[in-house]
């Protein structure tokens, strides 16, 4: 009996099928954007932009209007992808996505990541001091190795 091998090549089926970022306004969230923009272009990947939305306890113990700041900073963040992707269409067109959860960053990350299932995870490097000690989003999410992170600095 002889074995028959096929020759042919799948196209455009290896590689990720859906790249979560993270985004929040700071550089790093931004250039972790670009960097995962580019990432989903090649790849023919659809590009999900997750901003997750802090649940600030103690200021609205305090009064402040939390839940409108941070839908505004939502509405800013979708408004920049949107100019960012009108600047590059015809050029590198590419899908993309934007997603919103409330909550703490890390747990925001990691529910979007699974609803959506991801293939690839890219945020950007904390740029707090303090996470060098206590641990960042970005370390968190590498270490729970459910998915490939990419830290863009």
């Amino acid at each position: 009996m002889t074995e028959k091998h096929s020759t042919q090549f799948e196209g455009g089926t290896d590689g990720p099928k859906v790249i979560v970022v993270g985004v929040d306004g700071s550089d790093t969230s931004l250039r972790a954007a670009a960097y995962a923009s580019g990432m989903a272009r090649r790849q023919h990947a659809l590009l999900a932009v997750v901003y997750v939305q802090p649940v600030l306890a103690a200021g609205a113990a305090l009064g402040a209007p939390v839940a409108v700041t941070t839908d505004e900073i939502a509405e800013d963040l979708v408004r920049q992808v949107r100019e960012a992707s009108e600047q590059v269409r015809g050029v590198f067109d590419f899908r993309w996505e934007f997603h919103t959860f409330r909550g703490d960053p890390y747990n925001g990350m990691v529910r979007a990541a699974d609803d959506l299932k991801a293939d690839a995870v890219v945020v950007g490097a904390s740029e707090q001091a303090g996470h060098r000690f206590v641990g960042s989003v970005a370390v968190r999410l590498v270490k729970a190795g459910r998915w490939p992170v990419t830290v863009v600095p």
